[in-house]
């Protein structure tokens, strides 16, 4: 496969796109950077990296974190008592509502649908919190290190813009709280998603740093971060909730199990083969990078490469 060449196809496909849609204006932070960026970076099972425009330039990955605190959560509950044990409190269902909503949580008894929606990630983080005593951080090490990029690092100015018009997560976090489903106070587990998602990453970084999942669970230096069962599992939530309410439309376009940002980022996995990431910051009305799925769509159309 020359990925370059498919690459350099695939950004002039989308490309025109790239002003269409909006960037997150909720979070100042993201409103200030420009609708003009796209870049696109595939990394293979074996550690080559290619890519083409802004592939390097750093982003907010904010929900994209979902996918790695998910995967700690599940690396460091080994075993069916430990998976069984966060399944017990998040459910593995689209929620066909908004990723902030926070309807369903009242009927649901604080069970969130899933763990890619914000009350499902609060979970997830507080998870994370008990079992490291730092979930941030503990993340932010573990990117580091699977990406090889030892300058990863928080964006103080997302974190703060996020805590200032954090509103809707609080409630959501004390919601729950109010059902026993946290373990940590709420200010703190709110602090430690804030962090996690004001990590700033480029494609290059995130195609390589989630390459475990392409691997079936093996990291970058052949230790295993999960069985294989437990990365299938990841791919397979993925695939039907990581695109927000959109993840029908997502799967039926392009295929992959992906995880997106309101940073304008998605990244996919091809298991067995590579994992990729796009950016580009304008977002669709469910907040979906609009020329970064269009770009994923068409490398699935050139390669016929998808889980299907």
């Amino acid at each position: 496969m020359d990925y370059q060449a498919v690459l350099e196809e695939v950004a002039a496909y989308a490309r025109p796109l790239v002003r269409q849609g909006r960037v997150a204006d909720y979070i100042p932070a993201l409103e200030r950077v420009s609708a003009d960026h796209f870049g696109i970076a595939v990394a293979d099972i074996n550690g080559a990296v290619h890519g083409v425009g802004d592939w390097e330039v750093p982003f907010s990955v904010q929900s994209i974190s979902k996918a790695f605190s998910l995967a700690l959560v599940m690396a460091q509950s080994p075993g069916s008592q430990g998976e069984d044990g966060i399944w017990k409190r998040v459910g593995r269902e689209p929620s066909g509502t908004p990723f902030n909503s926070l309807v369903q949580l009242e009927a649901e008894n604080g069970i969130p649908r899933n763990p890619f929606i914000n009350a499902g990630a609060l979970v997830v983080t507080d998870r994370l919190q008990t079992l490291t005593g730092d979930a941030s951080t503990s993340m932010l090490h573990f990117l580091r290190e699977e990406s090889g990029n030892p300058d990863l690092a928080f964006d103080q100015a997302v974190a703060d813009s996020e805590a200032e018009h954090g509103d809707r997560n609080a409630a959501l976090a004390h919601f729950m709280a109010s059902f026993g489903n946290l373990e940590n106070p709420v200010p703190s587990v709110i602090e430690h998603y804030f962090w996690q998602c004001s990590i700033e990453m480029s494609c290059r970084d995130l195609a390589v740093a989630g390459g475990f999942l392409a691997r079936h669970g093996l990291r970058a230096d052949g230790s295993r971060l999960l069985e294989a069962r437990e990365a299938k599992r990841i791919n397979a939530v993925m695939l039907t909730c990581g695109t927000y309410d959109a993840a029908g439309e997502f799967a039926y376009r392009v295929g992959l199990p992906a995880k997106s940002g309101v940073g304008g980022g998605i990244i996919a996995v091809i298991p067995g083969r590579c994992t990729l990431c796009v950016w580009s910051p304008g977002l669709d009305a469910r907040g979906n990078s609009v020329a970064g799925a269009a770009a994923l769509d068409h490398f699935t159309t050139l390669t016929g490469w998808s889980v299907f």
